[in-house]
């Protein structure tokens, strides 16, 4: 099973949902980072030519008027939820060395809106956050996503928490990983992105590593999924990258995946971002030229997940 590579252009931080509805629902980070858009298609092929829903603007001032960054759409108790990332300013913070993201929610009756604003996903700690995904196991909705310690080096860890309702976090956050290979710190040290994917007796959670360059790549976590996934013991750390740039095949830098599933409804779906340059001259954030990719992928005899390589560019 093969797709056009790339599958939309200028599109980061993907973000498809396969629904119950037979619908597919696609929103990424646009490049301007000024709104939050939503494509929706009965085909995967037709997400790359539907109409395009605005559906959400940055303010004119205040916490989320700049750099909206990595929406993730969701469908929980019959609603949709959309959460996102955004900043008060472009600047750096002074004693962080980070931008300043936090975490926003919004919600809907109808993906074709009205949505409504949530407001702030209050984390428990008032540092950098962004990379915002949840899932449901067993009963219990829980949320993953990146944020900063100013006691841990590095730009971002990875936390988890279960949730009292799909904007407010009910349990503190347990931290699950922090940069410390080489290949998460050689240029920024950073786990961020996270996506979840259950299979089998296992839950997967896959995650994006070191600055935004060739040199991004992709670990992966994974626990039991009849563990406590609020202890950090549960959970098993990738030693090296389970996906990671491409010199063959010409693609750099593969990140920030989301998962799904063909539309036979079975094959699964790794979704992703990638460059076609390995090396640029300006600031790797400032180019646009991230292109969402989706390729299909399998499993070992051990019913860990193997991603391969991000493919070759293709018609």
């Amino acid at each position: 099973m093969k797709y056009p590579n790339p599958f939309i252009l200028n599109r980061a931080d993907p973000f498809l949902l396969h629904h119950e509805d037979g619908n597919y629902y696609f929103t990424a980070t646009e490049p301007n980072y000024n709104f939050i858009e939503l494509r929706i298609s009965a085909t995967l092929y037709g997400l790359r030519n539907c109409a395009v829903q605005k559906i959400w603007t940055h303010h004119a001032e205040g916490t989320m008027s700049h750099l909206i960054w990595a929406p993730e759409i969701h469908y929980i108790d019959n609603r949709w939820f959309i959460y996102f990332a955004a900043a008060p300013t472009e600047k750096i913070h002074p004693i962080d060395d980070t931008f300043q993201h936090r975490i926003f929610v919004l919600a809907a009756d109808n993906p074709h809106g009205p949505w409504q604003e949530k407001g702030q996903l209050d984390t428990g700690l008032d540092t950098f956050c962004l990379d915002a995904t949840v899932f449901t196991l067993n009963g219990d909705l829980y949320c993953v996503w990146a944020q900063k310690d100013r006691h841990i080096r590095g730009n971002s860890n990875l936390y988890i928490a279960r949730m009292k309702n799909p904007w407010t976090l009910e349990s503190p956050p347990i931290m699950l990983s922090k940069p410390e290979f080489l290949w998460e710190c050689s240029v920024i040290p950073v786990n961020e992105g996270p996506a979840v994917f259950i299979h089998g007796k296992r839950i997967f959670i896959t995650y994006s590593a070191n600055a935004t360059g060739a040199e991004y790549c992709m670990g992966m976590l994974s626990a039991y999924k009849d563990t406590d996934l609020l202890n950090p013991q549960s959970w098993k750390k990738s030693m090296r990258p389970v996906f990671q740039s491409s010199s063959k095949n010409k693609k750099y830098g593969p990140g920030h995946n989301s998962f799904s599933t063909a539309e036979d409804g079975k094959t699964p779906l790794v979704v992703y971002h990638v460059r076609d340059l390995e090396k640029l001259e300006e600031d790797p954030l400032q180019n646009p030229n991230r292109h969402t990719c989706i390729q299909p992928f399998s499993f070992d005899e051990n019913e860990y997940p193997v991603f391969g390589e991000p493919e070759a560019s293709s018609d």
